[in-house]
């Protein structure tokens, strides 16, 4: 019976086959002990000279980490073992010889691994950290999806920028047409919300910054709600019950992944809504009162954004930046004009921004200024001008960071590990 190693409790006493891969190996005399992982887990397999006679034993001498082969074996619980079963050898099947598997498990460097990325994310830390990526994208689908928001993708391919001209990988499209590479969803999920009323989009995006910071990738995923008939403090509040039940389902479901990354679960068993609010002014206060030099109407750089979410044990919402530093599309704040209706919420430990968003400028008069005003062109953004001719209402939404999500759930150094294979200012390969 062929079974994964996730599973392998439901079969204590019973023969059963398990393919995978050899993570390593250590011998005892005239017994081998297999580290078997199959993709859903590790298990260690015990191999006897007695049980499967010494041709066989003599061959398990020289298997070589990263072979792929089949155990077949009595299942055995054994509190003291990895994951409270082992698995007593009865016949091993070889399908592919590893020679010289480039990671070892002594200390390689980081550049190192990259290069042989393709390779390492088989490492039990990699692959705990890519089920956790898994299980926050399903936490945040099935948050949506219950709350009757309808997924709609958007292009990756645009005309214009949402974010900014400076940070746009340009194409070539066709005869001597100049596309962009999506910097976000947004400008096209507003106006599935006049169709829909709640929606989301979720998919690759990409900024041409030319930043090494731990922080940022050149291709990234984000998931983007949109609502119509929506203020800021119904973004806020859908933002904070998303986090609120990501954290819960990777702590219900994902333990055992948190434990090989050492993550210190207290600290996410404290993300609790509502999470605290700051305005733009009082981050300011905050960040010249612990000594932090800050030029007021800049927005924050990364150590500005450790230093406050330092100081609370869950995610800050700060709220009413500046408009000036702000997208073209913030709605402004009808109490004070020169502040925009928007909100960045830090994530706690230092991890910084997971999640920028806002009300949206609804004034079709006003938003022509704006993006005159940004010196983008008219003629690319004149379908998203007729939202405001025809039926304009307040809306909102925000932008979500998977990565940088993951980093703060896993507590990585750098967000490089929370996507299979990262695009950096100097890494394309593999």
């Amino acid at each position: 019976m062929r079974i994964r190693i996730a599973d392998i409790a439901t079969y204590d006493g019973q023969q059963i086959t398990i393919q995978g891969w050899l993570h390593n190996r250590r011998s005892s005399g005239k017994i081998h002990f297999l580290i078997v992982r199959d993709g859903t887990g590790f298990v260690q397999t015990v191999m006897s000279k007695a049980a499967v006679g010494d041709e066989a034993f003599t061959q398990a001498d020289h298997l070589s980490q990263e072979t792929s082969l089949s155990v077949t074996g009595t299942v055995r619980a054994d509190a003291r073992a990895r994951g409270g079963y082992e698995i007593d050898v009865t016949q091993v099947e070889v399908h592919g010889a590893a020679h010289d598997y480039p990671i070892t498990p002594k200390e390689h460097g980081v550049d190192y691994l990259l290069d042989r990325r393709h390779l390492w994310i088989r490492a039990e830390r990699q692959t705990a950290i890519l089920r956790i990526r898994h299980e926050v994208i399903d936490a945040v689908r099935d948050f949506l999806n219950s709350r009757d928001f309808i997924l709609c993708d958007t292009p990756i391919f645009t005309p214009a920028a949402c974010e900014g001209t400076t940070t746009l990988f340009p194409v070539q499209y066709f005869d001597d047409t100049t596309a962009f590479l999506t910097q976000s969803g947004q400008l096209y999920n507003e106006a599935n919300a006049m169709a829909l009323g709640k929606v989301y989009c979720f998919g690759p995006t990409f900024r041409a910054e030319k930043s090494k910071t731990r922080r940022h990738l050149t291709e990234f995923w984000m998931v983007e709600p949109e609502m119509a008939y929506a203020d800021l403090n119904d973004v806020i509040e859908l933002a904070e019950g998303l986090i609120v039940s990501v954290v819960s389902r990777v702590l219900d479901r994902r333990r055992q992944e948190l434990e090989v990354l050492e993550r210190d679960v207290s600290k996410l068993e404290s993300i609790q809504a509502p999470f605290p609010r700051l305005t733009y002014d009082r981050a300011a206060q905050l960040l010249k009162d612990h000594g932090q030099p800050f030029a007021y109407g800049t927005d924050f750089g990364g150590t500005d954004e450790t230093v406050l979410s330092e100081q609370f044990d869950r995610p800050v919402c700060v709220t009413h930046y500046p408009s000036r530093i702000k997208a073209f599309y913030m709605q402004p704040d009808p109490q004070q004009s020169d502040k925009a209706l928007c909100v960045d919420m830090l994530a706690p430990e230092g991890y910084g921004e997971i999640i920028g968003g806002g009300q949206r400028l609804d004034d079709l008069d006003l938003l022509r200024e704006r993006i005159e005003a940004h010196g983008l062109p008219q003629e690319a953004f004149d379908w998203y001008l007729d939202l405001r001719r025809y039926g304009t209402v307040p809306h909102g939404g925000f932008g979500m960071g998977i990565e940088r999500c993951v980093a703060w759930i896993c507590k990585l150094e750098h967000v490089r590990e929370t996507i299979p294979y990262p695009r950096m200012l100097h890494r394309l390969y593999p």
